[in-house]
């Protein structure tokens, strides 16, 4: 026996495909601002850990080369007291690029001028305090 065809077809109509798209793109809309906020408030923090590691390295060389306040350390000298295989040890240089250059002893690091530039909307003078520009 042939079965009729049924005339209502269970479905989603146009419409109703377009509202989804409508509220997962609105969803979307409001959660992306947020992830990227999230993600260079991320690189900030790692900045700021990047400057408290190359401070611990000044001070350990200063110890082990017998070196007095406003002793100058340099690139080469400092990285070596980094983890191998990190970029802090490989260029001595942040994650965007920019050098953190020769350090002074007892002196804290700088944020590199461009870093903090480019995250200045997220992470202001008092969260890298005391290591600002």
């Amino acid at each position: 026996m042939l079965q009729k065809l049924s005339k209502n077809r269970g479905g989603f109509t146009l419409v109703e495909i377009m509202i989804v798209v409508a509220i997962i793109a609105l969803l979307a809309a409001i959660a992306v601002p947020g992830f990227l906020r999230a993600r260079k408030r991320a690189q900030a923090s790692r900045v700021l850990n990047d400057l408290r590691l190359i401070d611990s390295a000044v001070d350990q060389y200063a110890i082990e080369n017998n070196k007095t306040t406003g002793s100058v350390v340099p690139v080469t000298a400092w990285t070596s007291y980094m983890k191998q295989g990190t970029l802090l040890y490989n260029t001595g240089q942040d994650m965007f690029g920019n050098n953190y250059n020769a350090q002074t002893v007892d002196s804290l690091p700088k944020v590199p001028l461009a870093t903090w530039n480019t995250l200045s909307d997220v992470a202001g003078t008092t969260f890298f305090s005391p290591y600002g520009p």
